[in-house]
């Protein structure tokens, strides 16, 4: 089965971070893209532009239902699909997020939703 971890996009890469999965739609402020290793840029995992202006809005008021909107996008996705199948096979597979909140971001909906979707394989 494969382990799915979350990482800031800033923290340093480690050697045991397995497959590196940049989940956010931009790129990170103020990283280059020689400072931040990743194998994947899932970009058409991020939230719909619509979803993600919302939630921006009132990003702790609104975090239990974007999470279900969201976790609704994602189920609903090829992208998220596809993904799936990219890393079916992977044993360890760190996504990575440049929020500054380590709670009220994509990444762990993308995580829940993809370890969901991988143990019914």
């Amino acid at each position: 089965m494969t382990d799915i971890v979350l990482k800031r996009a800033y923290d340093k890469p480690a050697e045991d971070d397995g497959y590196r999965v940049l989940v956010d739609k931009l790129w990170p402020r103020g990283l280059s893209h020689e400072r931040l290793p990743y194998d994947l840029w899932a970009k058409d995992l991020a939230p719909s532009q619509q979803l993600r202006d919302w939630f921006h809005a009132d990003r702790e008021g609104r975090w239990t239902e974007f999470a279900q909107k969201y976790t609704a996008e994602l189920e609903k996705s090829p992208a998220m699909r596809q993904f799936i199948s990219e890393i079916a096979d992977k044993q360890k597979v760190t996504l990575l997020y440049g929020s500054h909140d380590e709670v009220h971001n994509q990444a762990p909906i993308i995580k829940e939703v993809a370890d969901k979707m991988l143990s019914q394989k």
